[in-house]
């Protein structure tokens, strides 16, 4: 199972290999960790088996199969999931069928615009057609960056920093530095103030397209715009780390320099 579909073996292996792991949790190799004091809300999931970035309108009225990104995903690990993934891996290429799902997939999404049969517009088939079977117990998630689009992201990230040093300026107890042991607690304490204004930073910034590890990247991107993209997204996450330390990249395009900050910043300071 090559590709995409070479998650569904190692999904499936997690499953049994840890039978005392309630979660198993799919990401995928060009997805970055964009805010470090995230947790997942696990028991906003607690009625569901299968969490996924998606949007049923994009589903079931537009027949989309971009209205959910599978690069990321939460599978409970239980008999339900083992099912689901034995009937979402009968697309795949080890199947006699893989050249049939191939064309049924591409006439059932009419955006779709490649033949092959692949395991994201497979999960959106399961949605659409066999919703009574799999439908209640399958989030689509989209009222946080569960995984964001890249393009969608990156130019907003020295937006989003502003936005947090300004809510720093004015509480004390959220700029006081703090050992790593404890961001936890410091994290929680954010919570108030993120949830009041409806944003926060993006969990998980998939960079869809840019195919970092094989090089095809969609022609629609530059490899330039790409590299500088992962750059800018990875020294956000790093300067979220480097703060416990007093440090902080000055430019989100400068991974190899990072400059000391003020005891109290950002009080009264600015870098």
């Amino acid at each position: 199972m090559f590709f995409f579909w070479a998650k569904m073996p190692a999904v499936r292996a997690a499953m049994v290999a840890h039978p005392e792991a309630e979660w198993i949790w799919w990401v995928d190799s060009d997805a970055a960790f964009t805010d470090m004091d995230f947790k997942l809300p696990l028991e906003k999931y607690k009625d569901h088996n299968f969490v996924v970035y998606g949007w049923p309108k994009l589903i079931y009225e537009k027949k989309s199969w971009t209205g959910l990104n599978a690069g990321v995903f939460l599978i409970r690990n239980c008999q339900w999931s083992m099912d689901l993934i034995e009937a979402w891996a009968k697309m795949g290429p080890q199947s006699t069928e893989y050249d049939k799902w191939g064309q049924i997939l591409q006439s059932t999404f009419k955006d779709k615009n490649f033949p092959q049969s692949d395991d994201q517009s497979g999960l959106s088939y399961l949605l659409l057609k066999e919703k009574d079977k799999w439908g209640d117990k399958i989030y689509l998630e989209s009222e946080y960056y569960f995984q964001g689009y890249w393009v969608d992201i990156v130019g907003q990230l020295n937006n989003i920093t502003d936005k947090y040093l300004g809510i720093e300026k004015k509480m004390p107890s959220l700029r006081r530095r703090h050992a790593e042991k404890v961001s936890e607690r410091y994290g929680k304490l954010w919570e108030e103030y993120l949830i009041k204004d409806k944003w926060r930073r993006p969990f998980i910034t998939h960079f869809t397209g840019c195919e970092p590890c094989s090089g095809d990247h969609n022609p629609i991107y530059s490899w330039e715009t790409c590299y500088n993209a992962m750059q800018k997204a990875l020294n956000f996450a790093d300067n979220q780390v480097l703060r416990k330390y007093g440090f902080v990249h000055k430019d989100l395009l400068d991974s190899s320099s990072v400059s000391p900050l003020p005891f109290d910043f950002p009080s009264n300071s600015s870098v």
